[in-house]
């Protein structure tokens, strides 16, 4: 399934929790999918770093995305398997994850992502995930 930058924002569009966390894709290649999130209060935990669940969901999405533009018409992709490591804390202005496909399959596709924090320019990865995803026909 081909997807231009456009088409891409509709399909976020298409989740409702996405658009109510604020992920927002920026770039798409075939593959290859980069998404941004800009910080604000509701995403924090009581420490005062981005919960666990927004990074792990930003990253979640943005690799069934970057699996979606290698699907064939009239299928979509679902994650199977997801697993996610968190290494430092997220803070700053916004978080910018970067996911690609690692080996694209006609019913499974390996996925990766890396999500960074950035403040003032500066990156710091703080999440890295993979995830198994299905590729299932559309109902």
């Amino acid at each position: 399934m081909a997807i231009d930058l456009d088409g891409l924002r509709k399909f976020f569009r298409l989740s409702p929790y996405m658009v109510d966390l604020g992920v927002s894709p920026v770039a798409v290649d075939e593959g290859r999918v980069v998404t941004v999130l800009h910080i604000a209060p509701r995403h924090l935990q009581h420490t005062g770093q981005v919960h666990a669940g927004v990074s792990a969901a930003m990253a979640d999405h943005s690799m069934g995305a970057a699996a979606q533009t290698m699907a064939p018409d009239g299928y979509w992709v679902l994650t199977a398997e997801l697993k996610t490591s968190l290494l430092r804390p997220g803070k700053g202005e916004r978080l910018v994850c970067e996911a690609r496909v690692l080996k694209p399959g006609r019913q499974i596709s390996f996925t990766e992502a890396e999500v960074y924090a950035e403040r003032d320019g500066h990156r710091v990865l703080v999440c890295k995930a993979s995830a198994t995803m299905a590729i299932v026909a559309q109902a």
